[in-house]
Formats: structure tokens, sequence, C-alpha cells
């Protein structure tokens, strides 16, 4: 089968886009909270939009590349992400943003679905893994440069006094004076475009999906969701989800309610630490995974992150400040060890676990709005310690998963 370097770039590429757009939403959001006058739980509806559409599109996109090519179905989904972006761009109101959000996060999951079977094809098969690593990480660093884009656009918007460039002109004449946060939503809406460009002119090879990465059928659904194993790892996935997206989208009002920091340069930078911790936490953890098993990394990273979250949450500005971007590293490798576990503790249908397991991203959509709900009663450092409930569910996975097939160590000549 012959490689194609320019589609390996191009998946790159789309990882770029998702990670850009997917992650900004930690830094916006207390800029959402103060331009439509929310409550913190209205806040947190906004991640429940973009999460439900993952959700709900997780198993259906991964039908519609069996029926469809991939080339179309990634213009498709830039094509939703064009127009959640636009809407929201030209019409910045607390309603039109939960639509946009979820028109947005359906784009996101079918690119999801489509771009990693097109990375096996387009790298070969032998290099797969080390292609997928990559992406991981191509995805965490453009996760830690988006909070600084933000930033830059919303202080050189605010003070006409700091440099100006071509882009800033242009976006000041488009976004409200009041939100110049929605200027990011503008940049969203040129680079999908410039997307539906790039993959329309791009010549893809054909992609033939794996038994592992086949939707399934109907019935193959209903009795996976009949099996313990199978539903004890959706909560897994969904404690991962709802953990990591409930630290990355309360920090920076966090840090603002309890230690008066500006979320358009602190918290913004607070944000882009943690994807830039996790990103260190990927690499690190390949090489613990070649040393250690998988189970004890997980449950050495959980207990971390226990015990990094409360002083975090009760401690001064200044720990505050550096404990929660270390959140990140220690959630790093949570959701790869916890998906793997899951996925060899089957021994066959692994496509549609697959699609099963990632519709447990609605952790997602429904953590951050519980902790919103809980802080508009009690406090935000009150909403924020139910992490430690899904953090005790992830480090238990560590003592009860039994997998059919352990990761290979260093001086094994075979999976344990």
């Amino acid at each position: 089968m012959k490689r194609s370097v320019p589609i390996v770039l191009l998946v790159m590429l789309i990882f770029v886009v998702i990670s850009l757009i997917t992650n900004i939403l930690g830094s916006l959001i207390p800029d959402i909270t103060d331009s439509f006058h929310l409550s913190l739980a209205l806040a947190g509806f906004l991640l429940t939009s973009f999460f439900v559409a993952y959700a709900v599109m997780s198993i259906p996109a991964g039908m519609l590349i069996e029926r469809f090519e991939a080339k179309a179905v990634l213009v498709a989904a830039f094509v939703l992400a064009l127009l959640g972006a636009g809407l929201f761009a030209s019409r910045p109101v607390y309603v039109v943003a939960l639509l946009s959000l979820f028109t947005i996060g359906v784009g996101m999951a079918m690119l999801q679905v489509v771009i990693n079977p097109l990375l096996r094809v387009a790298g070969g098969e032998e290099h797969y893994a080390f292609f997928g690593n990559l992406s991981q990480l191509v995805f965490g660093s453009a996760s830690f440069l988006s909070p600084y884009v933000y930033s830059y656009l919303v202080l050189h918007l605010k003070d006409p006094s700091l440099p100006q460039n071509v882009a800033t002109r242009t976006l000041a004449r488009l976004v409200p004076p009041s939100m110049p946060w929605v200027s990011l939503y503008w940049v969203f809406t040129l680079v999908t475009l410039a997307m539906i460009v790039v993959v329309s002119l791009a010549r893809m090879p054909k992609v033939e999906l794996q038994e592992s990465e086949a939707a399934g059928t109907v019935e193959t659904h209903l009795a996976l969701l009949r099996n313990r194993t199978v539903l004890l790892f959706f909560i897994g996935i969904f404690c991962y989800v709802g953990t990591e997206q409930g630290i990355a989208n309360w920090i920076s009002k966090f840090l603002q309610t309890y230690h008066g920091l500006d979320p358009e340069k602190e918290g913004a930078r607070a944000v882009a630490r943690f994807w830039g911790l996790m990103t260190v936490g990927c690499g690190l953890g390949l090489g613990l995974l070649k040393l250690f098993d998988s189970r004890k990394i997980l449950a050495v990273f959980g207990l971390g992150a226990v015990l990094t979250l409360l002083p975090a949450l009760f401690g001064p500005k200044a720990v505050a400040v550096a404990a929660f971007p270390m959140m990140g590293f220690w959630c790093s490798v949570m959701w790869p060890i916890i998906f793997a576990l899951a996925l060899n503790s089957l021994e066959k249908h692994h496509g549609s676990f697959a699609g099963i397991l990632c519709t447990g991203i609605v952790g997602g959509a429904i953590l951050p709005p519980v902790i919103g709900r809980l802080g508009d009663a009690f406090g935000l450092r009150f909403g924020m310690l139910t992490l430690l409930a899904t953090l005790a569910y992830i480090i238990g996975i560590a003592f009860w998963a039994r997998p059919l097939i352990g990761n290979a160590t260093l001086g094994q000549e075979k999976p344990a």
C-alpha cells in the first residue's frame, strides 16, 4: 500500500485545528460568564453543549466512514465547524453559543473518528504507533499555544495603544468592543474555511477499516452494553473526561474568584501550562509504560492528582498557580491507559467497544456544569471537590482491571 507523507502532515494539521477549537473554552469561560452575566451553572452548560455532541456523534461518525469516503466526511465535518463558528462570531449571544458549540462539537467528533484510521493508512501500519503518539504531542502543543493566541488578541483589541496589525485591526471592526474574546470565533471561522479548501484539494488514500476501527452493528452494541466490564470502563472514561474538563475549564475562573488573577493574562497562562504539562506527561508516559505495569502507573498518577488538587483548591495564590497546571501532568496518562486496559479486557468487538468508550466523553458535558451548579450554591472551591470522587474511581481501575493482555515492558519477550 502506497504511503503518503502529505496526508500524514494533513492529519497532524487537523489535530492542531481540533486542539485549538476544543481546548480554548477553559480560557474563555471567565469572559463568557462576565459578558453574558451567567451563573456558574449556565457557564457549565456551554461545555455540556459541546461534549454532548461528541457523545451523540461518536458511534454514528464511525458508521459514516464505513459508507462514505474519508474526504467527504472530513469536508462535512469542517463545514459544520465553519457554520458553528461563523454563527457565534456573527451573533454572540448565549442561546446561539449553545447551538454553535453543539454544531462545532459534532464536527470535531466526526474529525476524530476519521483521522485515526486515515493516519494508519497514510503513515503505514508499521509506523502507526509512532505517528499516533506524535499526534498526541501535536495535539497537546496546540492546546498549550491556544490560550496565548487568545490572550494576545483580547489584550490588543482592548488596548488600541498596543502595536496593531492587519489581523487585529480587521477583528476590531468585527467584534463588539465589550466582547473582544469573540475574535477567537472569527479566527476559527477563517481556519475551518481554509481547511475545507485544503481537504477538498488533497488526494487521499482509500481507508479500509480494521475490525478494531469498525463501528459494528446495533445488536453488537446492545450486547456490549449488557457486559459489566464494558460498563465499568465506560464509567472510567466518563470520569476521566469529566475530570480533565472539570479542571481545565474552571482553572481560570477559580484563580479569578479566589486570588483575583486576570483571566486574560495569568488565567490564560495557567490553562496553557495545564495543557503543556499534559504534553510533557504524555512523553514521559511512553517511557514509563516500557518499565512498569500500566495499572501501577495509573494508580501513582491518580494519587498524584489527588495530592495536587487539594493544595490547588485550599493553598495560597502561589501554590494554586503552580498546582493547577500540574494537574495536567498527572492526567496525561489516564486516557490512554484506561482505553488500553478496556480494549485488552475483551477478546472481540473492539471497534464497537471503542465507540462506546468514546461516548463516555459525555463526562465532559456533565461534570463541569455540576461543578458550576455546586459552585453557585456553595462556592467554586466546594464544587471542584467533586473531582475527588472521579479521581478515586480512576485510581480504583488500577486495582480491579484484569486485562487479558498486559502492556509489554523491557525484559519481556512477550506481553504478560
